[in-house]
């Protein structure tokens, strides 16, 4: 029915573009076409022939070789690489300097006070500032974004070169003030700008990078190098991207991360090596727990009770964020203000953070003066901060101090800490900085970890025995597991584990992460979206809920309990006011097009650009003015032929040499007139070139021309005055237009949009969107158009609610019931008229390889 290959599709392919090669290569009458001339012919003279010859093709095949995928790659990852080194150094700098205002200022705690809260101030608000003026797009993390643009959503201004800027600059002030706020987002962002700028710029040397299929690889390849070069974790950055950005993932991308992720954390290391900052390339947070025993079996439990602590704690976090973020939107008192001081808000919250974090203050009782990479050192350190819950008893060494506390012992510090960076983080992330949220996740959870790793070993301060046997515990592998487990529990990702075993550098506590990093998921997904998700609600961003654990009744639901049965669709022989009656009463992007009102046959769809463009010009001046013309011209034909017989006579006299048997004159072209545009077909009007018959023409030329402007001047001004039309004329005109049969030839037609059957699943339905990464689908029965799904209703239909607009969800048994009895009496019937229909016009076949001979026999 649908017919059959009969050849290949790749010796297709090959043997079409020979053909179209043999046919550039003659002409149109099959006469071949003259040779050009080769554009190495004028490098093969001269004594230098050769080497000019070999650089040019040296130049090409460089230029040719810009296009591979390796090539970009690597350029992607040495420009990320230097930007992250770039950023560090710089965020590092301003972090050096508050504290060089702090300590420089030792004698006057008043004065310590004014440095420590201005300081961070002045740098949020210049952030903010300085990303609201230059491009708003930058603000936030940038995952959700990504995760939306990722699944084919255009998102505009979000990856130029202006929100790069705005982007790394805002960032570098947002973190280089001290504030509980990460990178990891905003560095996804970050990459996938740059991966967008390179393929704006390789394009200039192949087309291949205008392909928009080709730039989303590259854009998920972009996500791994941007956590990549951040924590100097390729393996994981690669598994966190797709796990964050992706719902399918093309295995053919797989490399590509790979590869880009890690020459981007190669080269981030060098750099640090480089600068003297480490002596070889090692971890970012190099832990030395031992491996011969690093923990019991015993401890498993604890472990276990961390996952699900973090997987409660993970969803707290962000419901506490998208609370916050509501707060202030509906309060349109609040939110009024602040949209009209803009700056006040960041300035304000930087304000209040910064006051509790004073070291002399109440920053204190919870390591205040400790900045985050500071903080994760601390809490990864192998070596017990109490024993018997008794803090003097242990000998605290450099940075380690900001952990003690005269009156009170570390378990307290700890709480606090817990307890005010929790709230504090989630406050921070709301302020309109570019800023991330898994950094201060993470260290809180390493800080949880910690808490729970001291309280073992305060239980157990000799260790667990085990025959005879003891090793003391290690609270350092307990802060490892706490913030694998809280950060994957925010994300919802798994992949926090590798980025734990990547950032320490050892893997000897792989069974407890990855058990408590898979029960704190269970436990927050069950519970909250994950924090990219909740953002992508809040802004509003087009997004496809997943169906979630236990929804068996989504197996029952189908695609006709939740389609819009309303639609607006175009027929094959519509008229021109049809098309302005759909345009004026719907606002869908693509419209489908049927045969016919009656019949339904779904035959394609366009776009609503297309079918503006067909009202358009069916409506443009240039057609009004087009059809006067041609009026025009019939009604003075015959004025305009009196003219040239007049003017005909005149030549001759005025020659006074004509012989009856000299040859016929040469033609002289009119030059077009301004006013008289060619048409859009391409054919010269009707009087573009006026035969001028001129015996004798030589020797009375200037007479001949000064008669020829005369005449094309007169033509000129009566086209002018009949181009006047009233307002009246014209409506009546375009009343004229709009009842045509509308002509489908020029438009851009999409023979085969998605469809689905009305029994489709929603699971189904669900998972062709995700995969597809559509936004609408339409519904048809036997081939005809009966609705439409698009990704409002699908999300509607995931989340249960109902709406008055045609989205009205079953029962989840009622379709259940339906599938039980036979097909329908109308799907019968439709399918019995269908068959009668083509009993009568046979469905013609493809002649197979013997041609006629099958017939034959």
């Amino acid at each position: 029915m649908y017919g059959r290959y009969t050849q290949d599709l790749g010796t297709f392919a090959k043997d079409e573009a020979a053909r179209l090669r043999l046919q550039q290569g003659h002409g149109e009458g099959g006469t071949p076409r003259p040779r050009r001339p080769s554009e190495l012919l004028e490098y093969t003279q001269g004594r230098c022939a050769p080497c000019r010859v070999c650089a040019l093709q040296c130049q090409r095949f460089l230029i040719s070789k810009v296009g591979e995928d390796w090539v970009f790659l690597i350029l992607l990852g040495l420009v990320m690489a230097l930007v992250s080194w770039a950023m560090d150094f710089a965020i590092a700098t301003c972090l050096q300097a508050q504290k060089w205002m702090y300590g420089g200022l030792d004698t006057n705690v008043l004065l310590q006070y004014l440095a420590w809260v201005t300081y961070p101030t002045v740098l949020i608000t210049f952030s903010a500032g300085f990303t609201q003026i230059l491009a708003p797009q930058a603000v936030g993390s940038g995952i959700p974004e990504m995760k939306t643009i990722l699944r084919g959503v255009v998102l505009k201004e979000y990856l130029t070169l202006k929100t790069f800027v705005a982007k790394v600059i805002g960032l570098t002030c947002a973190l280089g003030s001290g504030m509980p706020l990460g990178k990891e987002g905003p560095f996804v962002h970050i990459a996938s700008m740059c991966a967008a700028l390179l393929c704006r710029f390789l394009s200039l040397f192949g087309g291949i990078y205008e392909n928009e299929a080709r730039n989303i690889e590259m854009l998920a390849a972009a996500c791994a190098v941007g956590v990549g070069c951040c924590f100097a974790a390729p393996i994981g950055g690669v598994l966190f991207s797709i796990e964050v950005t992706s719902t399918f993932f093309a295995v053919r991308n797989y490399w590509r991360g790979f590869f880009a992720a890690t020459f981007s954390a190669f080269i981030f290391r060098v750099l640090a090596v480089w600068n003297k900052d480490e002596e070889t390339i090692t971890a970012l947070f190099k832990t030395r727990f031992r491996l011969d025993f690093p923990f019991d079996l015993q401890e498993l439990p604890a472990f276990a009770v961390i996952g699900i602590a973090s997987g409660f704690g993970g969803a707290l976090f962000v419901y506490l964020n998208r609370k916050i973020v509501q707060f202030m939107r509906r309060q349109k008192t609040i939110n009024r203000f602040l949209m009209k001081k803009r700056l006040l808000f960041p300035a304000l919250v930087t304000l209040l953070i910064s006051t509790l974090t004073f070291p002399p203050g109440f920053g204190q009782f919870m390591a205040g003066q400790l900045t985050q990479k500071d903080t994760l050192v601390t809490l990864f350190d192998n070596q017990t901060w109490a024993r018997q819950g008794l803090s003097d008893e242990f000998e605290y060494l450099g940075i380690l101090e900001a952990w003690r506390h005269p009156r009170v012992n570390v378990f307290v510090t700890l709480v606090i800490f817990i307890l005010m960076k929790f709230w504090m983080s989630a406050l921070a992330t709301t302020i309109p900085v570019p800023c991330g949220a898994f950094m201060p996740v993470f260290v809180i959870g390493a800080a949880f970890g910690r808490l729970v790793g001291e309280s073992m070993a305060a239980w157990f301060p000799d260790g667990i025995h085990t025959n005879s046997n003891t090793y003391c515990i290690v609270p350092g592998g307990y802060a490892v597991v706490g913030a694998a487990a809280l950060s994957g529990a925010v994300t919802h990702t798994v992949s926090t584990a590798v980025i734990v075993f990547e950032l320490t550098g050892q893997i000897s506590h792989i069974l407890p992460v990855m058990i408590a990093v898979i029960l704190a998921n269970a436990v927050a997904q069950s519970l909250q979206p994950s924090l990219y998700d909740s953002i992508i609600r809040i802004k509003k961003l087009p997004y496809l809920p997943e169906l979630g654990w236990g929804h068996h009744e989504k197996y029952n639901v189908r695609v006709e309990d939740i389609m819009v049965r309303d639609i607006r669709y175009v027929t094959l022989n519509c008229k021109y006011r049809d098309l302005q009656h759909v345009l004026h009463s719907t606002k869908m992007k693509s419209l489908p097009l049927v045969e016919s009102a009656e019949s339904m046959i779904l035959l394609g769809s366009i776009e609503r650009a297309q079918v503006g463009a067909l009202l358009c010009h069916q409506l443009s001046p240039q057609r009004r003015l087009q059809a006067l013309r041609q009026k025009a011209l019939a009604e003075d034909g015959h004025r305009l032929s009196d003219a040239s017989i007049r003017f005909q006579v005149s030549g001759v006299a005025a020659s006074g040499d004509a012989r009856p048997g000299c040859p016929p004159p040469p033609l002289i072209p009119a030059r077009p007139c301004p006013s008289l545009p060619v048409p859009a077909h391409g054919t010269p009007a009707r009087h573009a070139l006026t035969p001028l018959s001129l015996p004798a023409w030589c020797q009375a030329q200037g007479t001949a021309y000064r008669k020829a402007k005369h005449v094309r001047i007169s033509i000129t001004e009566e086209m002018d005055l009949g181009d006047k039309m009233t307002p009246a004329e014209i409506l009546e005109w375009e009343e004229q237009q709009l009842d045509q049969l509308v002509d489908f030839s020029s438009a851009k037609i999409d023979p085969a949009p998605f469809q689905l059957v009305e029994h489709t699943s929603l699971h189904k339905t669900h998972t062709i969107f995700s995969l597809l990464g559509l936004d609408h689908a339409y519904v048809t029965s036997i081939g005809r158009l009966v609705g439409m799904v698009s990704l409002k209703e699908l999300r509607k239909a995931i989340e249960g609610s109902l709406t008055a607009k045609g989205v009205k969800v079953r029962p989840p048994l009622a379709s259940f019931r339906d599938s039980t009895t036979s097909a329908g009496e109308p799907d019968t019937t439709a399918l019995r008229q269908l068959w009668d229909r083509h009993q009568h016009h046979p469905i013609p076949r493809e002649a197979g390889p013997g041609g006629d001979d099958d017939d034959a026999n």
